[in-house]
């Protein structure tokens, strides 16, 4: 079983309040579950008003397969959120 995982920072200089910031963020990780079935959560900077920090992880047989997918939602992201996108890290480990 490969576990690929993907961690980013995202800011998001729009924001006005932690509603709208957390507004943003359900819409994201809504969309990413739906479209990619990734499993995604908002995993540090809960409180700060522009920036968040999102993990995503996809469980497959092919590190290939995890890390692509991967890939295409940080494209997805890139082109969708009026942010900008940070720290981009992916990887993979096997269990």
């Amino acid at each position: 079983m490969i576990v690929s995982m993907l961690k980013f920072n995202i800011e998001l200089p729009e924001s006005i309040s932690l509603k709208d910031k957390r507004r943003v963020i359900k819409s994201l990780k809504d969309k990413l579950q739906q479209k990619f079935k990734l499993s995604v959560a908002e995993v540090d900077l809960n409180d700060s008003l522009r920036f968040a920090q999102l993990g995503a992880v996809i469980v497959s047989n092919s590190k290939m397969f995890g890390e692509k997918a991967l890939h295409k939602a940080v494209k997805f992201i890139e082109d969708n959120v009026h942010g900008r996108l940070m720290d981009v890290k992916i990887l993979s480990e096997l269990y």
